[in-house]
């Protein structure tokens, strides 16, 4: 690509680098100068112009952000028109975005000229959400270039995992401190999460907080139609021998893993029961606002799996906004209890961060 000060006359066939707006003539930033365009411009005074002429093996900057788009998008995108060297990827579908950080890395390392941008991996979003944009800086790319970095791309960097788990089944422990309007907050809050992934409760039981009482009422919800189990505790998980992790091992099922690097949230588990994934929801899943839960949640709603490696690899990020109703809970303050929770909707469960303070 030749970028220079060219004689009018001279940049036939050339890109205007910059716009030019004189009586008689209006040519925009990255226009084509053809026999039309020099002869007004001369007529105009202008006796010469930045341009850019493309050399054999360059590609033009929409050819090249369009065939990038096209490596880049796998199933669940879209890649609109290209224009201005930009090609925005779009959902078509809802579900979790799957960004390979190492392929989007690659592709970025290939050329400075060659970009592009995503949102978080593992972000849920909508049908005809923007996910990512690909942008080539200056007027052409080297073919040479732009094939390195197709191939960096793979088979698709980009995914939208699409929701496949629609049927939630909901146990809520009790204790006499949890007061039941606090359940019930809880589950129109789950409500809330599940709806835009198509996913609804389907099954809701409340049991006392014990062992064997727990275990029965999970039985049941495994042996139902839910595809997915969530546990509310009136008490926190201290401890994988605590009363939730021993009644999922009751029941058949297993702990895959307790706790968590995001706050709110350390005191997540994930597990299994004939076949379904058990969440022992964190305190804070009670409130609306993002935490751990969330993150957890709407991967197993998508079908993917959650692993230990999965988890412990949230740390960076992991720090989230504080909840309203457990006052600055890393500056040592006392967690906010049970009917403060109540005054506040999908309030956070009390003790979440301090596992013994709500321990009956």
């Amino acid at each position: 690509m030749i970028f220079a000060t060219l004689p009018v006359r001279d940049a036939v066939g050339c890109l205007s680098v910059h716009s030019v707006k004189v009586p008689g003539i209006v040519l925009k930033k990255g226009a084509a100068i053809g026999e039309a365009e020099a002869r007004a411009l001369e007529e105009a005074g202008i006796a010469e112009i930045v341009a850019v002429r493309l050399e054999p093996g360059d590609v033009g900057e929409d050819a090249a952000a369009a065939g990038l788009a096209r490596a880049a998008a796998g199933e669940g995108l879209r890649c609109e028109a290209p224009f201005t060297g930009r090609v925005n990827l779009f959902a078509t579908r809802a579900g979790v975005l799957l960004a390979d950080a190492a392929a989007v890395d690659r592709i970025n390392a290939v050329d400075e000229a060659i970009t592009i941008a995503t949102l978080p991996a593992w972000k849920p979003v909508v049908e005809g959400e923007m996910v990512a944009t690909v942008k080539i800086i200056p007027y052409a790319v080297e073919d040479a270039r732009l094939s390195l970095a197709a191939a960096a791309a793979g088979e698709g960097a980009l995914t939208v995992a699409p929701y496949t788990r629609a049927r939630v089944g909901v146990v809520s422990t009790l204790l006499p401190s949890l007061k039941p309007t606090i359940v019930d907050k809880t589950l129109r809050v789950l409500e809330t999460r599940l709806a835009p992934a198509g996913a609804r409760i389907v099954s809701e039981t409340r049991t006392p907080h014990a062992v064997p009482e727990l275990a029965e009422a999970l039985r049941a919800l495994a042996a139902g139609d839910a595809e997915l189990i969530v546990v509310f505790g009136a008490s926190a998980i201290a401890d994988r021998r605590d009363v939730i992790p021993a009644a999922i091992e009751a029941a058949g099922g297993r702990v895959d893993h307790f706790g968590m690097p995001v706050d709110p949230g350390n005191l997540l588990l994930v597990g299994e029961i004939a076949g379904r994934p058990v969440i022992g929801a964190p305190g804070c899943a009670r409130s609306p606002k993002e935490n751990g839960f969330d993150w957890v949640l709407q991967r197993l709603l998508a079908g993917l799996p959650v692993t230990r490696a999965d988890i412990m690899g949230l740390g960076v990020g992991g720090l989230l906004m504080e909840i309203v109703s457990r006052p600055q809970p890393r500056g040592g303050e006392p967690s906010a209890g049970p009917e403060a929770a109540d005054d506040e909707p999908g309030g956070d469960e009390p003790g979440e961060d301090e596992p013994g303070e709500d321990a009956p």
